[in-house]
């Protein structure tokens, strides 16, 4: 017996009936047939060609809620994603769930969001007639985009929650549980860093909120933490008062900083920096990497040049268009 099957048995031994286990043949498919490891089960191999990949490495450098921050104490899009995984890891473990999978699933949720932010998200969607959305494209990077057009190969379990993860309800509770941790974890590490920001004070924050939740990050994440643990197997959500206060921080932090004109003043300069390159290399196909070249010839133009900017990071985007339309001074 391999290490990989005695794993597999430990699972059906010590996890809940409701989560999803490593022997969950539906579950565990990929699109390509491959021969099992013999030492990882299949959601721990897709965590780990999710960490090793390169969009994950790309997303040091893209932009969370403030664009390209002075400070080393910001969160990026990757420290989001390993606060998401601390966060549902957590919760999983509490509630007897198939953490490997729960890992998985949350750092691979964010593969395909595009430079600035949900700034960016919103121009692309709007200029390319496929649409854009950070969820589905994040699936295109793995199924497709990752690996020079062989993707990831991962298991059906793991694309299904990368999939679901913003407004859709995954087909196993541990997808369920990272849409949980997603929204737990960037609500209240924005406020932390807007209040660093100086564009939030914590005696701005919802009366009624901090008295349920906490007057801290850690007692709010506890607090919501506990909340989804003490709810039950049965539907993986807050307890209906707790829902309540989280939904009002949420809708508070939409008017107070997530459409703040102080937090988002360089934003025209970005979504005129991707408007910019998507018209020049639509019409300039040939100056892209061969690979996204393929990819126009192969489907069309719309489809590899959203494919090509949505995977840039911020820096490369501003430095890209710097090559492009900046005049270079005579040396």
């Amino acid at each position: 017996m391999t290490v990989r099957e005695q794993n597999e048995i430990i699972e059906t031994t010590i996890l809940s009936r409701y989560a999803c286990t490593s022997q969950n043949d539906e579950m565990t498919s990929r699109e390509k047939y491959e021969e099992k490891c013999p030492y990882r089960t299949d959601f721990q191999r897709d965590r780990d060609r999710i960490l090793h990949c390169n969009s994950f490495r790309r997303l040091k450098r893209k932009t969370q809620v403030f664009l390209s921050p002075v400070g080393d104490h910001y969160r990026t899009r990757l420290t989001h994603t390993l606060e998401v995984s601390q966060i549902a890891r957590t919760i999983s473990r509490c509630m007897r769930l198939n953490e490997d999978l729960t890992e998985a699933v949350a750092l691979g949720h964010d593969l395909g969001h595009s430079p600035f932010g949900h700034c960016g998200e919103a121009v692309l969607n709007e200029i390319c007639p496929h649409g854009f959305k950070h969820y589905m494209q994040s699936v295109r990077v793995v199924e497709y985009l990752e690996k020079n057009g062989k993707g990831l190969n991962l298991t059906k379990a793991v694309r299904d929650g990368i999939e679901c993860h913003t407004n859709m309800t995954a087909a196993t509770r541990e997808g369920c549980v990272v849409r949980l941790a997603d929204t737990i974890a960037y609500i209240n590490h924005d406020i932390e860093d807007s209040i660093r920001a100086g564009v939030l004070n914590s005696a701005e924050l919802p009366a009624d909120c901090v008295r349920i939740l906490g007057n801290t990050k850690t007692q709010r994440i506890t607090t919501l933490v506990a909340s989804v643990v003490e709810h039950g197997e049965y539907s993986i959500d807050f307890e209906p008062h707790i829902r309540k206060a989280h939904d009002d921080l949420r809708n508070f932090m939409f008017k107070k900083v997530y459409t703040n004109p102080a937090a988002k003043q360089e934003e025209y300069k970005a979504e005129l920096l991707i408007r910019k390159l998507y018209s020049h290399f639509k019409d300039n196909t040939k100056q892209m990497p061969d690979f996204y070249r393929d990819i126009a010839e192969k489907y069309d133009s719309d489809r590899a040049v959203c494919d090509y900017i949505s995977g840039m990071s911020d820096e490369y985007a501003v430095d890209l268009y710097t090559e492009l339309f900046v005049p270079k001074f005579w040396k």
